[in-house]
């Protein structure tokens, strides 16, 4: 249970780190955009390395050098393609993943142990969470038209979900569904009841942010359905870090920022939502 002090201090925390984000997001060029979110997701790869034991500092450096010179290499190769081929594929690579990671959460002692085997896994698992993430981001912002609104409608459909389902946890967890928890063994504190409150809470924002960014009416249902999804998987990507952090004993990724942990505890349910807003995004046409 959070005491006041510490739940002041990321309400405080949140509330300087929002207008830095809403901004760079509204009113960045992509390129800049990318490079920014390039730095973030990095930081939380670094944590992500911890998090999978890697514990030697030249260890770490080398294999975010490595997904660095990764993401340098999606977009020199797309920079051909007018269609962002290469940045659609490691995306769709992205929504995929996170279909196979359904099954780890399932079989949450896969890769608990502290052999190499192990740390292989969540190595790929790693770069296969973040990279395509922030292909993702990319593909979203420079879309057209108003692929600035639809990025910042991704990210808050996920914030929201964040938000509604801790609200909704906390008045009315264990009263709906005879106290039954969403995933006991990986996150005791998650309910069925905040999974509720947070697809909800996601659907809103959708709905609302659907109509800013001048889709069709007949087009809200679509992006409604592809928020259930977001929020979904959003889910999906906070358990996964969750099993991650279960594994090692760890409490948070990190301690970069106050009262909330590290860069990973903050973007893991942004890394599961972006392919599949994108995927929703592109069969659904808006």
């Amino acid at each position: 249970m959070s005491t006041p002090s510490a739940t002041r201090t990321r309400v405080i925390a949140a509330l300087v780190m929002a207008p830095f984000a809403i901004g760079a997001i509204l009113l960045l060029p992509t390129s800049w955009l990318v490079m920014l979110a390039a730095l973030v997701f990095l930081v939380g790869l670094w944590e992500w390395f911890k998090l999978a034991e890697i514990d030697d500092t030249l260890q770490r450096t080398v294999l975010l050098t490595a997904n660095l010179l990764l993401m340098v290499l999606l977009v020199w190769a797309s920079r051909g393609s007018t269609d962002l081929v290469p940045l659609r594929l490691m995306a769709l690579v992205g929504a995929v993943w996170w279909l196979m990671a359904l099954l780890w959460l399932r079989f949450f002692h896969f890769a608990s142990d502290h052999e190499t085997w192990a740390r292989v896994f969540k190595l790929a698992a790693g770069t296969l969470a973040v990279v395509p993430a922030w292909c993702s981001l990319g593909l979203i912002h420079s879309s057209e038209p108003n692929g600035h609104i639809w990025l910042f409608v991704a990210l808050a459909i996920v914030w929201a979900a964040d938000s509604g389902a801790y609200f909704a946890g906390r008045h009315f967890g264990g009263r709906w569904f005879r106290g039954r928890k969403l995933a006991p063994r990986i996150s005791p504190n998650k309910t069925l009841e905040g999974l509720l409150g947070g697809l909800a809470a996601g659907m809103l924002v959708a709905g609302v942010g659907a109509l800013i960014a001048g889709v069709d009416v007949a087009q809200v249902p679509g992006v409604l359905l592809v928020a259930v999804f977001t929020v979904l998987f959003s889910v999906a990507g906070d358990l996964f870090e969750s099993l991650l952090k279960r594994h090692v004993g760890a409490k948070d990724s990190g301690d970069v920022i106050p009262g909330h942990g590290g860069v990973l505890d903050r973007i893991d349910g942004v890394l599961a939502a972006l392919p599949i807003f994108v995927l929703g995004k592109e069969v659904f046409g808006f």
